[in-house]
């Protein structure tokens, strides 16, 4: 791997110097000392920030589709379908074949089975995707297990074999990935789990990198508690903070990153909601505090959200200029009202569809700062929150 050297110049003195210097010696002598910074540029670099660049692409967002066979069958059980691959395959083929939904949409992320699945007319989904523009992703992690030594916490595995994982998805023709790790305010969070989440996602995004993949960053703020909305911006601002600092050390070059936060907003059994302006003022705080600029999306999970819910929020994210493009990547804020329109019957597919559809577009004018909100179903305003949900 190829990298390039950063001077800088520093005239702090030693430890030596500085005694001397108390003791009202003469430091005349002091010459300036040269700390070298390496910063990666494998073969990727360039493909990585036009594939980012290329995600984070003004009206669109991410498609998140990448439940595990597990959750899907849960998202199936409820419209009373079996999880069988060939019930999850039906779903998937009618999510990633909508017409014009590359307007909208300009990634997806899939899980493993999709990446290697055909649609049930036989045509590769990757392919289906690549047709309307719209990039695939993959979900990389291998989920949440307990963390010895925490406030019954957990930490994400998944970095064992990671990179030989990525560099398969890659000749599949994924072009980025998603690792999720999630934080509880409940739970504390305590010291331990923040620098676990933190070292796992910098890892997994310099690996990811490093095999082609552009990496969404994941440290999902969990909804779960009573807490209020100052609470989640101080654990926020400490996880963003511990993120990005062993992202630098694991030299992640951020040009080539997408994020995926959780908004600002309080706890989901907080009595004292907050509105679409005081989320908004809250998150950009948060962002501005802790994000680069170089860094090309923020892509927004919803994380329980009901689809209005996190599209208003969106929405007023966009009503000013912002140095990063801000945007979506949700799953169920986007297919909520979609399945449950399905029902698991053919002749339903169109309208469900045309369901997805509507909320794409209304996400996408929350992108560009323009959702009115006019017109939304009852359904499409029904809260999702899942104490303790499991992905």
């Amino acid at each position: 791997m190829a990298s390039a050297t950063i001077l800088r110049t520093s005239f702090l003195p030693k430890r030596s110097e500085w005694f001397a210097a108390n003791s009202h010696q003469s430091t005349s002598h002091l010459q300036p000392t040269s700390v070298a910074f390496t910063v990666h540029a494998g073969a990727y670099s360039d493909e990585l920030i036009k594939t980012a660049k290329s995600v984070a692409s003004p009206g669109r967002g991410i498609l998140a589709m990448d439940e595990s066979n597990a959750t899907c069958g849960k998202r199936l059980a409820s419209i009373g379908l079996e999880n069988t691959e060939a019930n999850r395959q039906a779903y998937r083929t009618l999510l990633v074949s909508v017409p014009g939904l590359g307007q909208y949409i300009s990634g997806a992320i899939l899980f493993e089975e999709t990446l290697y699945q055909s649609t049930i007319d036989g045509k590769k989904m990757v392919d289906v995707l690549k047709e309307q523009n719209i990039m695939p992703g993959i979900k990389v992690d291998k989920g949440l297990v307990p963390l010895a030594g925490s406030n019954n916490e957990s930490w994400c595995q998944g970095l064992d074999g990671l990179a030989s994982r990525c560099a398969a998805y890659y000749e599949q023709g994924a072009r980025f990935a998603k690792w999720r790790t999630v934080v509880s305010i409940p739970n504390g969070p305590s010291a331990l789990a923040v620098k676990e989440a933190a070292w796992g996602l910098a890892r997994y995004a310099s690996i990811a990198q490093d095999n082609g993949l552009v990496p969404i960053v994941e440290p999902e703020i969990l909804l779960d508690g009573e807490h209020g909305i100052e609470r989640t911006f101080e654990v926020a601002l400490k996880v963003w903070a511990e993120v990005f600092f062993y992202m630098a050390e694991n030299n992640v070059m951020f040009e080539g990153i997408l994020l995926k936060p959780s908004m600002v907003t309080p706890g989901a059994e907080c009595k004292e909601r907050a509105t679409p302006e005081q989320v908004s003022e809250y998150t950009l705080k948060l962002l501005q505090r802790r994000i680069p600029p170089a860094v090309p999306g923020i892509m927004f999970l919803s994380g329980g959200q009901s689809e209005v819910e996190a599209t208003l929020n969106l929405n007023a994210m966009n009503q000013g200029a912002n140095p990063w493009h801000v945007s979506f990547s949700y799953a169920r804020a986007l297919q909520n009202t979609c399945l449950k329109t399905w029902g698991g019957r053919p002749e339903n597919v169109k309208a469900a569809q045309e369901t997805l559809l509507v909320r794409a577009k209304a996400n996408s004018l929350a992108q560009l700062g323009k959702y009115t909100g006019e017109g939304e179903s009852e359904e499409a305003k029904k809260g999702m929150f899942v104490k303790g949900y499991t992905y």
